[in-house]
């Protein structure tokens, strides 16, 4: 199990005071993650230091560099075992967060995660592909974030649909995060989004990250997101 003392002193280092009910709830979130992970393919870090640094500290730090609104409605796309957002709501108890999912397996897992943690979340089982296109999601959040997706000429199809004009995408990337970028500009703005800003940073163990905000704009034109996103914008 994860030690508490550790924890807090890993987030120290990126000048994140991690209370005492927020350290409790990512334990019990490794806990959690480590049990279903015997069941279903959840992650391949399973170990508490990768946990606490690659999924923990790398879904929340980036978000101390560009804070989000208060009370900002977000949805995390392809969400996974619940990264980025989840840890992030552990410590933003105003964020309204939905968590979209392909796999049904996972949005049963991020059910009894929202419960046991108590985030308060909306787990909805689709496809990127479907969900932008619904008119109960499409256009109706302020944020919309990803982490380790697809490239970011995809991820932008992907995720800007569910941006309301005025919100924002951020999209978690590796290193190569800026070059990426370069070949996503032109789908970018076909979606309705202009970058506002690109940050890179580094873990404490000295991995390269990426973090991209792209704010919307105009509306996404209807089209999109397309039924099979093509290879090149």
């Amino acid at each position: 199990m994860i030690e508490k003392d550790k924890l807090t002193d890993l987030f120290s280092q990126g000048g994140i005071t991690l209370g005492d009910s927020a350290a409790d709830r990512l334990i019990t979130y490794a806990e959690l993650l480590k049990e279903w992970n015997k069941k279903i393919n959840l992650t391949a870090i399973t170990d508490d230091e990768g946990i606490m640094l690659k999924h923990f500290y790398d879904s929340i730090y980036p978000f101390t560099l560009a804070p989000l609104p208060e009370g900002a409605s977000v949805i995390d796309v392809g969400t996974g075992a619940g990264f980025p957002s989840c840890p992030l709501r552990i410590v933003r108890d105003d964020i309204k967060l939905t968590l979209l999912d392909s796999l049904n397996k996972r949005i049963r897992f991020l059910d009894e995660l929202s419960e046991k943690c108590s985030l308060s979340a909306d787990c909805i089982h689709s496809r990127a592909e479907d969900g932008g296109k619904s008119e109960s999601l499409r256009e109706q959040y302020d944020i919309a974030c990803a982490r380790a997706v697809a490239p970011m000429y995809i991820l932008a199809e992907y995720c800007l649909p569910f941006v309301r004009v005025g919100g924002a995408f951020y999209a978690l990337k590796g290193s190569s995060g800026g070059q990426e970028l370069d070949e996503a500009k032109p789908n970018i703005k076909r979606l309705g989004g202009k970058v506002r800003e690109v940050k890179e940073y580094s873990l404490p163990n000295g991995d390269g990250r990426t973090l991209i905000i792209v704010d919307k704009v105009s509306p996404t034109p209807s089209k999109y997101p397309r039924p099979k996103v093509k290879i090149r914008p």
